[in-house]
């Protein structure tokens, strides 16, 4: 009797699996109100966070996070912070060790950041304010920016 996986074409390749994703953590604030809700002379301040991180679940499975965050201010007043912290469980499989990082670190946020963004957009929207449309993100711009702050933390390990 064959092995099953015998000729199997997809045997050993390259794989990306997104089993689920979910709100993690969200939290809207809007502590002026209603004043804050006013028309105003000039645009508030926005300001946008953004980071990932990924945990290992298993051999195969991982979890990745992607916060976002928004915070408007109008001069000394805050308007609104916007907080989510957005996550998918990502099966990745047949992928050699140097290619997982920038796998877990660039795709997977990729592939998370279009629903991440239509959520803050809905809270910023139900919260009474123009839904907040975070512009595309360069993950990968971002991953090449944290590596260097990395390596620019570490010890040389040299000796004097």
């Amino acid at each position: 009797m064959a092995d099953s996986t015998e000729g199997d074409p997809n045997q050993g390749q390259p794989n990306l699996s997104v089993l689920t994703q979910y709100v993690k953590d969200q939290s809207f604030e809007n502590p002026e109100a209603p004043r804050s809700l006013g028309p105003r002379r000039t645009a508030p301040s926005i300001n946008i966070g953004i980071n990932v991180s990924a945990n290992p679940l298993d051999a195969e499975d991982f979890e990745v996070e992607l916060r976002l965050e928004g915070k408007a201010t109008d001069g000394d007043q805050v308007l609104f912070v916007a907080e989510l912290l957005y996550a998918g469980i990502f099966r990745i499989a047949n992928v050699p060790k140097e290619n997982l990082a920038p796998l877990l670190m660039i795709e997977c946020p990729r592939l998370l950041f279009p629903f991440a963004r239509q959520i803050l957009a809905d809270m910023t929207r139900n919260g009474g304010f123009p839904p907040l449309l975070i512009d595309p993100v360069d993950f990968t711009a971002l991953y090449r920016q944290r590596l260097m702050e990395f390596s620019q933390n570490q010890p040389t390990g040299r000796p004097s």
